[in-house]
């Protein structure tokens, strides 16, 4: 639980949320008279997610109680965030064994909490299909408690407001000769390749357009030179003059389904006839 904020209620274990293919469980009749409001992933931006880095990204939402419920005691109510596209679910609670994330709210009135903590995502587990690249809805299991334990009602509703998840994307350059003369030609290669949920490795990402970008020894400011499309492996390879030294990189703007990727620099000394 974080301390050092007053007016905290409770850090909840088990409102999770890793992403998943279980079938989205059907909201109830009865209300709860909870309302779910401000939710905010990982800040608005998309989620990019690799093939084993576990991603915890951010998540900031507001609970608005019904009348007979307070804000100070969480023992009478429970909200479950998740994400889902499709007609499929991510909630960790309906498949068992995903990870838990945990989130922690404060009262701002007697009926009103802001809540913040995080998601938790590992790419083995949670995304088996590169479909899974997509825009996700946010939806938001609301329960209501008896005195003394047992559910009253529970119910499942949509809040506003979509995520993107992404797949990771990298790239690589070598440019050679290095040294070279003055006024050779120097061939930049390199490869684009984005994470690949199903067989959890990176593969080549085809027919993209990528920028190659030179940086003069002594600045800090990249420039793009030319553009060259990735073959159908993902290898790219062009060539230019050499004129002065400094350092060449391949980089890439991204897409709908894969987030930006820029190499580090390769230096090559070009030296005078």
């Amino acid at each position: 639980m974080k301390t050092g904020r007053p007016g905290t209620v409770a850090a909840i274990a088990g409102a999770a949320v890793a992403l998943s293919t279980v079938t989205a469980p059907a909201a109830q009749a009865a209300s709860t008279g909870i309302t779910v409001s401000r939710v905010v992933v990982n800040g608005g931006k998309s989620v990019i997610v690799g093939t084993t880095d576990e991603k915890e990204p951010s998540l900031t939402f507001r609970v608005t109680l019904p009348s007979g419920y307070t804000s100070a005691d969480m023992s009478g109510w429970s909200t479950w965030p998740f994400l889902y596209h499709g007609t499929t679910a991510a909630e960790g609670a309906e498949s068992g064994g995903l990870r838990t994330g945990i989130y922690t709210c404060y009262p701002t009135t007697p009926r009103i909490a802001d809540c913040e903590g995080n998601l938790y995502i590992d790419p083995r587990y949670d995304l088996d299909s590169n479909n899974d690249a997509t825009t996700w809805k946010i939806g938001v299991r609301t329960q209501l408690w008896k005195p003394g334990g047992g559910l009253r009602t529970e119910q499942v509703v949509t809040a506003s407001g979509t995520v993107k998840v992404k797949r990771w994307a990298k790239v690589t350059v070598n440019a050679s000769p290095e040294p070279v003369a003055k006024g050779k030609t120097i061939t930049v290669t390199g490869s684009l390749k984005r994470a690949d949920w199903v067989k959890h490795t990176y593969t080549g990402y085809a027919d993209k357009t990528v920028s190659l970008q030179f940086r003069k020894k002594g600045s800090s400011v990249y420039s793009t030179v030319k553009t060259a499309t990735s073959s159908g492996t993902g290898a790219l390879k062009t060539t230019v003059k050499a004129s002065v030294d400094g350092y060449w990189r391949w980089s890439f703007g991204g897409s709908s389904t894969s987030g930006t990727a820029t190499a580090a620099g390769d230096f090559v000394d070009v030296r005078e006839r």
